[in-house]
């Protein structure tokens, strides 16, 4: 199962009012494409799950705000815009090797087979128990609620009742502005072209002999892939902190 990013109102996102660039792409191109629906979502008026996640949204802040602070809410609506990409697992696996790596200023694999599990990749295995270095991005955090003067990662239950990791986007922010900082040093017009210029496409290929009956496996270029994916999660962090949305893992 493939990897979106998805920043926008979680109304929005739990109606289904959105669509995924491979589906914006079926589309455009005259391809069949059909999303699979739970009945929960073909249940629920837009109404109805507009009021389920502010009464959510309302309780959350309540528990994770201080008391001396005001809570940093933000708006629901199932029209508001949005943004997503698709990093895809391989690319986010790519950025957060890379971040590993230049962490404990390890050597960087030059390229990384299509389907590689990064989650059981040493390095990434070292930083995600880490006490000292903690990123949201390495903690299994699902979601990423709009609010920036906390950088706080929680367990709690989402407004469909099932329990995940938790981040805020001040988290978010301050780790991609660290993993720019250690890996990169790149100006922010250069980190929004990668979606353009590093990933997936043909130029960033290579083929490498494997010994096996199927002679060649397909590779890519690590440092590609994790520019890739890290300009779409910046994309996407930006997005939410203009438009005071949640970024969500959609798989």
């Amino acid at each position: 199962m493939g990897l979106d990013l998805y920043a926008g109102t979680f109304t929005r996102y739990y109606t289904r009012n959105w669509k995924t660039v491979v589906e914006a792409w079926a589309e455009a191109n005259g391809v069949d494409f059909k999303r699979t629906e739970t009945e929960d979502e073909e249940k629920l008026s837009p109404e109805e799950v507009q009021a389920i996640v502010c009464a959510w949204r309302d309780e959350m802040l309540q528990a994770v705000t201080p008391e001396n602070q005001l809570p940093e809410t933000w708006e629901e609506s199932n029209d508001k815009a949005y943004y997503t990409d698709k990093p895809d697992w391989d690319a986010f696996g790519a950025m957060l090797l890379v971040t590993a790596a230049h962490t404990y200023e390890e050597t960087i694999p030059e390229t990384l087979e299509k389907g590689w599990d990064f989650t059981e990749h040493p390095l990434i295995k070292r930083l995600a128990e880490d006490h000292e270095h903690v990123y949201s991005l390495f903690r299994s955090v699902m979601v990423w609620v709009p609010i920036t003067k906390s950088t706080m990662v929680f367990r709690g239950p989402m407004p469909t009742g099932n329990e995940v990791m938790i981040g805020t986007l001040g988290a978010l922010e301050q780790e991609l502005e660290h993993i720019n900082e250690i890996c990169w040093l790149a100006k922010e017009e250069t980190i929004l072209s990668w979606t353009e210029t590093e990933g997936y496409p043909a130029k960033t290929l290579k083929d490498v002999e494997t010994g096996t009956e199927d002679g060649k496996k397909e590779t890519y270029s690590t440092e590609s892939l994790a520019k890739f994916a890290f300009s779409i999660f910046w994309r996407a962090m930006k997005f939410a902190k203009e438009n005071r949305t949640p970024v969500l893992f959609d798989y």
